[in-house]
């Protein structure tokens, strides 16, 4: 069997260093990494800040831009700093339209420094809206940018130093939320896949159990009922079945801790003698083949098959009421190539009742190597006798 360990839990995007676009921040440390990520950017800033000072512009006009710089400031520091998701979108849409107007009116009034604005425009449709609309928002805001540098005075000398930026800059906050998103979505299939492999890894546990203490323990109570009947008039006989109780115990606590471990894989060979010890303890006569078929089959197959026969087995011994049973081993050949062939059949009572863990269990196994199970009466008239037939196939598995 092939051990599965169970994933890590998701991790918050804070591990991976991504500022996380359209999210507020979480705590001290996300306020500052977020803060001076994007303070970073207004650098661009200093050249109508620069205007302001030394432009050469009256009061009013300096009193107007410094509140319009302000209120520009605020509408980006707002779609790209604070969350975006608690806003509709018609609302992202209408900041974005009072940005645009914001570096138009600004830029015509007071000059071509005033054209970078354009490039925050561009740089929050990317950040802010979603990618169906993002994809059409920057260019637009980089066609408004070259109408509008036209339209300044010497704006076209401005006009090639912001067009890429622009561009490139909006669509770069595109790809940016673009791998993000992505990112969240592999680590929610991670959390799901590791979920998955945790469930598979508790049914190869119940799984493995069963049929590891089901035989072994049923052995144990046979031989404890004979050790109960002989101890008064053949305590030697008693001593002998007692001690064939401590050796099965010791092997079912190993094979446990074996199958724990992931390590255990049963044998063919391993499980007919078992099989011959475990009818002849529980007063059936064993019918077993003489030599097993010369074929090499891999070990999840063997495994499989090795499973199928001691669960037949333990079914015998516990539930039949059998006086015979027989197990035959061959190699047939069917339309689908050639198989290895498991057949146990008891003449014990043929109606085991509806299906248990048990035979689910080796269905779910023989399946996983391309096999099949079937399982019914000898004679379903008579209600007599009772068949298990696995088949699996020589060959890997697929």
């Amino acid at each position: 069997m092939t051990r599965t360990k169970k994933g890590p839990a998701v991790a918050p995007l804070e591990s991976d260093g991504l500022d996380r676009i359209g999210q507020p921040p979480e705590n001290r440390r996300q306020t500052v990494v977020k803060s001076l990520w994007v303070g970073i950017w207004l650098f661009y800033l200093s050249a109508p800040v620069t205007d302001l000072v030394s432009g050469g512009h009256g009061w009013y006009a300096v009193l107007l831009g410094s509140l319009g710089l302000a209120a520009f400031v605020g509408w980006y520091l707002t779609l790209v700093f604070r969350t975006v998701r608690q806003f509709a979108q018609r609302r992202v849409l209408i900041s974005l339209a009072v940005m645009s107007a914001q570096a138009v009116v600004l830029s015509l009034c007071l000059g071509r420094e005033w054209l970078v604005l354009f490039v925050y425009v561009s740089v929050s449709s990317g950040a802010a809206l979603p990618g169906r609309l993002s994809r059409w928002a920057v260019p637009a805001a980089t066609v408004l940018l070259t109408l509008t540098s036209l339209a300044v005075p010497a704006g076209r000398d401005f006009l090639a130093g912001l067009l890429v930026p622009a561009f490139l800059g909006g669509f770069a906050m595109v790809g940016i939320r673009q791998m993000i998103a992505t990112t969240v979505e592999l680590r929610q299939a991670r959390a799901t896949v590791a979920q998955l492999a945790a469930n598979e890894e508790r049914l190869r546990m119940a799984r493995d159990l069963h049929d590891l203490l089901g035989h072994s323990l049923s052995l144990i109570t046979l031989k404890s009922e004979l050790a109960g009947r002989m101890l008064p008039e053949h305590p030697d006989r008693a001593a002998q079945q007692i001690a064939d109780i401590e050796q099965v115990s010791r092997q079912a606590l190993t094979d446990v801790r074996e199958a724990v471990s992931g390590y255990r894989r049963p044998t063919l060979p391993g499980e007919l003698a078992g099989a011959r010890t475990a009818l002849t303890a529980a007063g059936v006569a064993a019918d077993l083949p003489a030599a097993e078929p010369e074929v090499e089959l891999p070990e999840e197959t063997e495994s499989a098959l090795a499973y199928a026969l001691r669960e037949a087995v333990t079914n015998v011994v516990r539930h039949s009421g059998a006086a015979r049973c027989t197990i035959r081993l061959v190699v047939r050949q069917t339309l689908a190539g050639p198989v290895m062939e498991l057949t146990v059949t008891d003449d014990g009572k043929g109606d085991p009742g509806s299906p248990g863990n048990g035979l689910t269990g080796l269905t779910e196994r023989l399946v996983a190597v391309g096999g099949t199970l079937t399982a019914g009466p000898v004679s379903p008239a008579a209600h007599r006798g009772f068949r298990l037939t696995a088949q699996v196939p020589l060959g890997s598995p697929s």
